[in-house]
């Protein structure tokens, strides 16, 4: 399902350095439950962003889901017109959705302190201004994770008129190479996935229309070593990801049967332009 797709002539090279052919909807990358549960709050109406037109070099960007549009936009209006139409499809997608996949990334997050905003990215990095006035770090824990998650489901089946819907639940192997949380990485990177592992294995286990699928499991188990990892020791290497996927279509061949297209599974020509983190070095530059 793609409610978003690219614009007939774009190129297949600048898909993904657009946002298109990566997701469902051009979301950018949705790192957190909150940001989720966010984001179907404001498909519901119960909920709008602030503060998220944020500027870089007289451009404007959705701080959102700010990597979707590579050289940003010339007006504030056009930031939100954008986005306006992207929600619109996103209620489109959420209303015919049987399955939803969702891959827990991270605990941390910057946080809009007046309106509880949640951001993909620190302010200032990407895109935007860092002022301490106005954003805050925040690393969320268990207890609130969870509830988050229980909010999205219980907004999500209202939009869907309380039709029933499945869950499949990952969690990311790619670990953390900076934190704001004052501790190591290594510390920082654990306590995060040891929480989201946690709380995938909470819903997975108690409710029957939420399944857990172990990518994270069979990337970091012992047997593989270091070796599931390119040399920066963060990106996962492509031969990796065709054996997760494999067992995924092992374990779920009605996904199988229905769609063979190769480029869902991995794009090893832009495999490595998924993630926020590391299209800041593209924007650096």
């Amino acid at each position: 399902m793609d409610y978003e797709p690219p614009p007939p002539g774009l190129p297949d090279s600048l898909h993904h350095k657009y946002g298109f052919s990566m997701y469902s909807a051009r979301y950018g990358n949705i790192y957190t439950v909150r940001q989720l549960l966010q984001l179907v709050q404001e498909v519901a109406g119960n909920w709008k962003p602030v503060d998220y037109v944020w500027e870089k070099d007289g451009k404007f960007y959705d701080a959102l889901r700010p990597s979707v549009e590579a050289y940003g936009f010339n007006l504030k209006r056009e930031v939100i017109e954008q986005r306006e139409h992207h929600i619109s499809n996103v209620n489109k997608l959420f209303k015919e959705l049987d399955v939803l996949i969702f891959t827990l990334g991270l605990t941390e997050m910057w946080v809009h302190k007046e309106s509880g905003t949640v951001y993909p990215t620190a302010p200032g990095t990407i895109v935007g201004k860092y002022d301490s006035k106005h954003y805050e770090f925040k690393n969320a824990e268990y207890d609130e994770i969870l509830s988050d998650f229980y909010n999205f489901v219980e907004i999500l089946g209202k939009i869907r008129n309380n039709r029933s819907f499945k869950i499949i639940l990952t969690v990311s192997p790619v670990p953390l190479t900076a934190t704001a949380s004052g501790n190591h990485v290594l510390v920082s990177s654990t306590y995060s996935k040891s929480v989201l592992r946690a709380v995938a294995g909470e819903l997975s286990l108690n409710h029957e229309d939420i399944d857990y699928f172990p990518s994270y499991e069979l990337v970091t188990n012992p047997r593989l070593h270091s070796s599931a990892f390119e040399g920066n020791l963060r990106s996962v290497r492509n031969e990796i990801v065709e054996i997760v996927m494999k067992h995924f279509f092992i374990e779920h061949p009605s996904i199988s049967n229905k769609n063979k297209n190769e480029n869902l599974i991995l794009d090893k020509d832009n495999s490595s332009v998924a993630c926020d983190d590391i299209l800041l070095e593209d924007f650096i530059k």
